[in-house]
């Protein structure tokens, strides 16, 4: 037994600090009514003390504590009794405790179509798989919550994080079932979830330059403005009605009528050049086949009649 150094109380009053002379270690003890009796030598008054907090927490209180999850250090630093009572009644429920751990292990979890074929344990160890990890440097661990109803909790180290996962387990028929209760827990069940992506479409230059960046993807110091000169503006056409030439007569040109001395000095020969001349000028009709063979004035007055 190494013996200890009063140094002095803490600064909430309540505390004394001793220190190992040997290596300069330090300890606190709290100065309460049992620390006081043993400065005194009041061994009368030590041993009343001990009967007066001891039964300040009964061994059921103790059991209920430690069911709902609190440590062996953390009952006996609340009742302010040594540990090794505390133990005596928290072994049960540890035992319990770990049972439960390891049964919920065995269990399905809980999917939006039912319970999954796998096991939690194989879920889980699946997923750690994939991310790298050594399951075996999990700890897992249970307790009854206020509800009654028993949480799983598996914790473990991923580089300096310290994470934890819970879920509700439900003793049942076939090692019964799981459901998480965090985020932790969730992504464990569901390693690689569906989830919808957006298609990401290339940048183009237009767009690269209305966000005010260049090429290389650096920010220009100005937006670049568009110098381009404007399209022309397209001038539009009046619209031309469609011709409708069947039955339409052009409108005679207006020429000065003959006079009967003229009309009687034309010999045969001066006929026979009005037909040539007549024939010449309606020979591009006769080309146009979809329309009508209009006669042409001269035609009409001497009176002959056009070949088709």
């Amino acid at each position: 037994m190494r013996a200890l150094r009063v140094v002095g109380l803490d600064e909430d009053g309540e505390t004394v600090i001793c220190e190992d002379p040997e290596n300069g270690d330090r300890f606190s003890v709290p100065a309460d009514e049992r620390l006081r009796a043993a400065a005194r030598g009041d061994l009368t008054r030590l041993g009343q003390v001990q009967i007066e907090m001891e039964a300040q927490m009964r061994p059921r209180e103790i059991q209920a504590r430690v069911r709902a999850g609190a440590s062996v250090e953390e009952v006996a630093a609340a009742a302010g009794i040594p540990e090794q009572r505390v133990e005596r009644y928290a072994y049960p429920v540890l035992l319990e405790r770990a049972q439960i751990a390891e049964r919920s292990q065995r269990a399905h979890p809980v999917r939006e179509d039912g319970p999954d074929v796998q096991t939690l344990g194989e879920v889980v160890a699946h997923t750690f798989g994939m991310r790298g990890h050594d399951l075996t440097d999990a700890s897992w661990d249970a307790w009854r919550g206020e509800d009654g109803k028993w949480v799983v909790r598996l914790q473990w180290q991923a580089g300096r994080s310290e994470n934890r996962a819970h879920w509700v387990f439900h003793p049942g028929a076939h090692g019964g079932t799981v459901a998480p209760i965090d985020d932790h827990a969730v992504d464990l069940l569901d390693p690689s979830p569906n989830r919808t992506l957006r298609t990401v479409r290339p940048v183009t230059a237009l767009a690269r330059e209305a966000l005010g960046f260049d090429e290389a993807g650096q920010e220009l110091a100005e937006p670049v403005e568009d110098t381009a000169p404007p399209a022309p503006a397209k001038q539009s056409l009046p619209a031309i009605p469609p011709l409708d030439l069947e039955g339409v007569v052009p409108a005679p040109s207006p020429e000065p009528e003959p006079s009967a001395p003229l009309a009687e000095q034309a010999g045969e020969d001066d006929l026979e050049a009005v037909e040539d001349e007549a024939a010449r000028k309606t020979e591009p009709a006769r080309r146009r086949k979809n329309h009508p063979m209009v006669p042409s004035w001269e035609d009409v007055l001497l009176g002959v009649r056009s070949h088709r």
